[in-house]
């Protein structure tokens, strides 16, 4: 077996692998090039595994830089955040952390070098003006009347335009290609235009700024990329970066280009993720219904469930708009603190228990398994007294036929301690069950009845006098409908937003939960795996529900084998 096919190679590694073979390249050098303009969403995960894990892979480098050339959109806040969720994903850039506004004054004079090759021109057209002569698909664009102005005019022009002597919008400088150009991208394109905005790095320095095509392919020259690895949207954009590089002469990186994919139950776009939250929809770029980076990690999730979820969809080249079902991102999610959390005990709709025959004042401290899929874990002491919390959906007065879990006269496990049995049913009012009145088995400590008798259901449970009080905070999924854009007609996608999608709730939980950090994770016995969240407090811990117990994809793989 080659080292390719051992690595599971897909199209992107063979590619950059016969690249090597036939020395095309002798090294391999990939980068990340985010915008500063938003947070990072979890496609953009894959997009970085992606260029990471090749760099990775063939021994090379990668770089993070940022495409920070329209300051009237970029923030220093995107900048800190987009660091922070690509180190928390676990790519490694070393000391390669650039940005283009570095490049800014070798781009000017590689534009200046167009200029007087005649590549280049000033254009007085309005951004209007401009997208309507561009022409369409099927019709020519009109050459724009400055097009032909002398090499000189258009020196002294672009060095005015940089001067600062005329308006936003006044003046843009355009590459001269072919205005009848099948690919509209060719068209006489715009590589610089006149914005008097502050940059949040040159300051004032500068009031043109760069266009991104024009910006983009000279990064990965300068900073020596081999292999330029973007989404299939960027594919029309090729061959003006590849014009660009070739007219200056300069080194010429390979750009490939790979699918992007969409998740059900929720949108990928920065634009609406402005719309939400400054909709009041959601609770900031950060917030756990969002599959920002930021509110994925919020919600509990790893960075190792978000790679295997990455590696599992795989690297496509056709762009099929596939649309991957959440319930497979929340399969690795499961599967991964399956095996990492710890194991607590929280009842989220506590429902009172007093055992009868349990001694008053009496407390006692129950064995309890930290993970049983971790031996290394270990054990911890659980408090255990006569009065206690339960799910109030673990009761039920006169229960079905296949409901074996508590019931008058029923026996039943609690978790790690003792069979209790309950003899009667305390109602307030208006007939609400506020309390059961039970019984226990002192012989069965531990969970087990030394006669060999069994009972068909173990609850878990939280002893009332050391519970701690805790906000728990149920997410759902933030649409009704699998694809949001399934709207009525007249409306958009946020008319399937859930109203249900975060629930809050006062929950009890055992006292080792008080010592919770934000970021820690837990698997709530029964109940799923919970995340504490920045907003907890001293004493009240505040928990994210990252997902449930229930995992759908499984269940739907097993059925299909």
């Amino acid at each position: 077996m080659s080292e390719l096919e051992s690595r599971g190679a897909d199209f992107l590694h063979e590619a950059v692998a016969a690249d090597l073979s036939a020395g095309r390249f002798d090294r391999v050098h990939t980068r990340f090039p985010p915008e500063p303009n938003a947070y990072l969403h979890i496609g953009h995960a894959k997009a970085v595994w992606i260029s990471y894990g090749i760099a990775r892979d063939f021994g090379g480098l990668f770089n993070l830089r940022f495409d920070d050339t329209n300051p009237a959109a970029e923030e220093q806040e995107f900048v800190d955040g987009i660091i922070a969720d690509v180190r928390w994903l676990g790519a490694d850039w070393g000391d390669r952390l650039f940005f283009a506004s570095d490049y800014f004054e070798q781009m000017y004079e590689w534009a200046v070098q167009l200029v007087r090759q005649g590549d280049a021109y000033v254009c007085d057209l309005s951004a209007e003006q401009v997208s309507a002569t561009r022409g369409t698909l099927t019709t020519p664009g009109a050459a724009s009347p400055f097009r032909n102005r002398s090499v000189e005019e258009n020196l002294d022009l672009f060095a005015r335009m940089r001067a600062g002597e005329f308006p936003d919008g006044s003046r843009t400088l355009r590459a001269k290609i072919d205005m009848a150009h099948p690919n509209l991208n060719m068209r006489d394109p715009v590589m610089y235009r006149i914005l008097h905005v502050a940059h949040h790095r040159q300051g004032d320095k500068w009031c043109i700024y760069p266009m991104y095509d024009w910006a983009h392919g000279l990064e990965d020259s300068i900073e020596g990329v081999t292999h330029s690895l973007c989404s299939l949207e960027y594919e029309n954009h090729r061959p003006l970066y590849d014009w660009f590089l070739d007219r200056l002469g300069i080194y010429h990186p390979r750009q490939i280009e790979f699918a992007r994919y969409s998740l059900t139950y929720t949108v990928m776009s920065k634009r609406r993720f402005v719309q939400l939250v400054e909709g009041g929809h959601v609770n900031g770029y950060d917030d756990p219904r969002l599959p920002t980076l930021a509110g994925l990690r919020r919600r509990g999730v790893t960075p190792q469930a978000i790679r295997a979820f990455c590696e599992r969809i795989g690297v496509g080249k056709a762009d099929t708009n596939v649309a991957v079902d959440v319930a497979l991102l929340e399969h690795f999610i499961r599967e991964e603190l399956n095996r990492t959390a710890p194991r607590r005990m929280a009842v989220l709709d506590p429902l009172r228990v007093v055992i009868e025959n349990y001694p008053e004042g009496q407390a006692e401290e129950l064995d309890a398994v930290n993970n049983p899929e971790d031996a290394a874990a270990g054990r911890r002491k659980v408090p255990f007294g006569r009065t206690l919390y339960i799910e109030r959906e673990d009761f039920m007065e006169d229960p079905p036929k296949k409901f074996f879990r508590m019931a008058p006269g029923r026996e039943v496990r609690l978790r790690y301690a003792y069979f209790i049995t309950c003899r009667e049913a305390v109602k307030d009012a208006a007939g609400n069950v506020v309390e059961l009145r039970c019984t226990y088995d002192p012989a069965t400590r531990g969970g087990d009845a030394p006669d060999g008798r069994k009972v068909k259901a173990t609850l878990h449970w939280v002893a009332a006098d050391s519970a701690v009080d805790a906000e728990a905070r149920l997410y759902g999924h933030l649409f009704t409908q699998a694809d949001p854009d399934e709207a009525p007609e007249g409306k958009d996608y946020r008319a399937n937003l859930n109203p249900d999608s975060m629930k809050v709730i006062a929950a009890k939980c055992e006292p080792a939960l008080a010592a919770a950090a934000p970021g820690d994770r837990f698997q709530f016995e029964r109940m799923g795996y919970f995340c504490c969240d920045p907003d907890s407090a001293a004493g009240r811990p505040v928990f994210n529900r990252t997902v449930t117990l229930k995992d759908t994809w499984a269940k739907v793989q097993k059925q299909g084998k």
